[in-house]
């Protein structure tokens, strides 16, 4: 059973015929990759690659309760399959039993390409993007522009399998574009810097050219210097920085920590923060597996178990789920096991978000609306501070720029900031038209997010940063 002589379907379904244990799951995750690399108008390198992870989780039922086991491996070969089935029963039959454990998920209708090869992905994936990215770097060195950057498109075929009878797959392509831009500044010191980014499904919504553009009016924009002091300023964060700050606080809404009183969703006194105002403006967040452009995963796919997480939900159907509703918090990332512990109505993570608020402004009207204030490019280094406020810090990065009368003005120097995005929300006073974005600080792991520009009057540069 090499990788060129089997699909991943049968591989799912040897390692279950295999099982000794009382419950099993598999996960094969097949994956392609193609990318781009360019430096100072010119590509460097191109590549393709593929891979396999196979991982394994069994059940253990025992006198105290179900026990569970996990095993990932990657490249797993005919000879190694056995072994790693193995593997994950004797963990399971050394751990203690599962404080998660639930019945493993059934009745859920199998997918009908279950038996199918995985899908791949190519270097064709970029072919009307790569002709208009080069006359991107012909512009850009007219210009005296230097482009810098990477596309990356990824295809995983997830093929989930359980002892209970399920037979699930999804294909999930992931495309990310990255450019900085760079030019001499004009007094000689360090260049001038401009960042872009895109997620894409496929690259065929992807305009190199109309992004030099952008690129090329940032670096204008930093033709003058002006150095502020650290303060609050009213500020306009992109959907980029908004993606950044929410995916955070999603990560941090599981609802069992909310009810155990560690997280900024914990009720004073007990409880949680759910039907709680936390914004005055109509502010909507949702995840949706079917969300046009942002598709991901209608399923539970869960290879290790946490509070926000279960082995024991694989397989579990996913459905649109609102986390805020006209400013209102509705609901926190529950498992079926934390469900149960708080009450709270069973709302596994789904791997989009998307915030809207049904404003119409973009964010260059924002600008045009705007009398004095900061233009933020994206957020860089983010880190938590306080659990309880859900605070964190960071630092601009790329371009934060003044905006006086309506227009940009100058560059200034960057900052680190301390907020926490469930007090950004509660203060925000306008939203912008949501758009599909690529975050900058968590793009590794999160891509599929649609965000509108945020308006905050009182935006907390703690300090001034040097040197980014």
């Amino acid at each position: 059973m090499s990788r060129a002589s089997s699909k991943p379907h049968e591989i799912v379904e040897r390692a279950l015929e295999l099982s000794r244990a009382d419950g099993l799951v598999v996960i094969a995750d097949e994956e392609s990759s193609a990318n781009l690399r360019w430096a100072r108008n010119a590509l460097t390198t191109n590549g393709v690659t593929r891979g396999r992870t196979l991982t394994v989780i069994a059940t253990v039922d025992g006198a105290e309760g179900t026990a569970s086991g996990v095993v990932s491996r990657s490249a797993v070969t005919a000879e190694e399959l056995e072994p790693l089935v193995r593997a994950a029963e004797a963990a399971a039959r050394d751990a203690g039993s599962a404080e998660d454990a639930q019945p493993l998920v059934r009745d859920v209708p199998a997918a009908p390409d279950f038996t199918e090869g995985p899908a791949v992905t190519t270097p064709e994936v970029f072919a009307a993007f790569a002709p208009a990215l080069g006359e991107s770097f012909a512009r850009a060195a007219a210009a005296g522009r230097e482009l810098y950057g990477f596309a990356s498109h990824t295809l995983t075929s997830s093929y989930l399998g359980t002892s209970t009878g399920l037979r699930l797959r999804h294909d999930q392509p992931t495309g990310t574009l990255e450019i900085n831009a760079k030019s001499p500044s004009p007094d000689g010191s360090a260049p001038r810097s401009a960042w872009a980014g895109r997620a894409t499904r496929d690259f065929r919504d992807v305009d190199p050219l109309a992004l030099d553009a952008e690129l090329a009016e940032r670096l204008d924009w930093a033709g003058r210097r002006v150095e502020l002091p650290a303060g609050r300023y009213e500020t306009l964060l992109p959907p980029t920085a908004v993606a950044d700050l929410l995916i955070y606080q999603l990560w941090s809404s599981a609802a069992r920590d909310a009810a155990e009183g560690r997280t900024v969703f914990s009720r004073p006194g007990g409880g949680t923060r759910v039907g709680e105002k936390l914004s005055g403006l109509p502010l909507t967040l949702r995840s949706d597996p079917h969300a046009p452009g942002l598709e991901s995963a209608p399923f539970v796919l869960a290879r290790s178990s946490g509070d926000d997480a279960s082995v024991f939900d694989n397989g579990l159907p996913l459905s649109p789920t609102d986390w805020l509703r006209d400013g209102e918090l509705t609901r926190l990332v529950a498992t079926r096991h934390s469900a149960g512990l708080t009450g709270l109505p069973v709302a596994p993570g789904v791997d989009n978000l998307l915030l809207d608020a049904g404003g119409t402004r973009t964010l260059p009207e924002m600008v045009r609306a705007t009398e004095r204030g900061l233009l933020l490019t994206c957020l860089w280094y983010i880190r938590e501070v306080d659990p309880a406020t859900l605070l964190l810090t960071g630092l601009t990065r790329d371009g934060v720029y003044l905006v006086e009368n309506g227009e940009v003005t100058a560059e200034v120097n960057n900052f680190r900031f301390n907020e926490s995005p469930v007090g950004l929300l509660g203060r925000a006073t306008e939203a912008g038209v949501a758009e599909r974005t690529l975050p900058r600080e968590w793009g590794d792991w999160f891509t599929r997010a649609a965000m509108p520009p945020l308006r905050v009057p009182d935006f907390n540069m703690s300090s001034v940063s040097r040197g980014v």
